[in-house]
């Protein structure tokens, strides 16, 4: 679908910082805050596991190793 344009220490604290926002949104955090931290960590999480970031890739940006 995409191309890859992440490393994998960008996928990595994309799914840590997206883990941490899910858990706010769901434990701590209430109202519009909840929602905002739920969506953004969600967004996060997916863009970590599919390893492709729409937003790199109209900058231009690839933080992938050449292979």
């Amino acid at each position: 679908m995409f191309a890859k344009n992440m490393g994998k220490t960008n996928r990595t604290i994309r799914a840590i910082v997206g883990v941490v926002l899910v858990l706010l949104a769901f434990t701590s955090l209430a109202g519009t805050w909840a929602w905002i931290a739920g969506i953004v960590g969600a967004a996060l999480l997916v863009t970590a596991a599919l390893g492709s970031c729409p937003p790199y890739a109209l900058l231009g940006i690839n933080t992938c190793k050449k292979s």
